[in-house]
């Protein structure tokens, strides 16, 4: 696992753009993740600093609104649902439900998690189903759900706990089901920003396309990988990272996947 953050050009998201100002580079030496700190790249501690962060951010996103290249890919999967006649959706990551309350409006049946009680109390005030729960602990029936949407969420996982994660979504889709996977990515690193605005720092984890794409494989048929031009990202190296996929239906999950990630599982 990579110890240090990733170089300059921090990702900031359009939402902290629009809030907090222009994003600012990060210096050519970042602070990073100390050698050899097991537990600060863990999941628990990763998990625990968003919880924190996105608690004290919750306003600011509230009044924040999203990019249209953001609009742009939700309505680009909102066809796909229509396509699939899906009926309910999960979304992982939630935040303060923007995309749930825009989903629930096209006629979907939405349930939102969030590890953020800030996050998940503000989707509830728009009358949104919504727990607090982390990606590897969904705590939902298996295969509950018709599709899945989690959009710059699993940016913030460990590159170790990617399977696991990818798992968990997976076991609550029904085969066949959808899943849109949406972050940014293109280079290999990962890191808590050195110059994050939020406090606590949070922990990025970038994927390459290739790399992205092999991850997904052995649980995933990948209907769909595309990359999106995110602004002064393209500079880094960053680019949003576009993936529609789909759990087989009837067919065991391939080599390399987590275990007991089997079709009924």
């Amino acid at each position: 696992m990579r110890t240090t953050a990733p170089g300059p050009s921090a990702p900031t998201d359009d939402y902290t753009l629009r809030v907090m100002g222009e994003a600012r580079a990060i210096p050519a030496r970042p602070v990073g993740i100390a050698a050899g700190d097991a537990d600060a790249s863990g999941y628990a501690a990763v998990t625990a600093a968003l919880r924190a962060a996105y608690d004290r951010s919750a306003g600011e996103r509230e009044r924040a609104e999203p990019a249209p290249w953001k609009l742009a890919e939700r309505e680009r999967f909102r066809d796909a649902l229509r396509a699939a006649g899906a009926r309910t959706l999960l979304e992982v990551g939630a935040g303060v439900g923007k995309d749930a309350r825009y989903f629930r409006a096209q006629g979907l049946d939405v349930t939102c998690t969030d590890l953020s009680p800030a996050m998940v109390a503000r989707c509830r005030a728009k009358g949104l189903r919504a727990e607090v729960r982390d990606v590897l602990h969904l705590g939902l029936p298996p295969a509950a759900f018709d599709a899945v949407y989690t959009l710059n969420c699993l940016l913030h996982l460990p590159k170790r706990d990617l399977p696991a994660a990818l798992g968990a979504i997976r076991a609550v889709l029904r085969p066949g089901g959808l899943l849109y996977l949406g972050l940014y990515g293109g280079r290999d690193e990962e890191g808590v920003w050195a110059d994050d605005r939020h406090e606590p720092r949070r922990f990025f984890s970038f994927h390459t396309d290739a790399g992205l794409r092999a991850a997904v494989a052995p649980l995933f048929e990948v209907l769909e990988q595309r990359t999106v031009a995110v602004g002064e990202r393209g500079a880094s190296g960053l680019h949003f990272q576009a993936l529609l996929l789909r759990r087989p239906a009837g067919a065991a999950a391939r080599p390399g996947a987590p275990a007991g990630a089997r079709d009924g599982a």
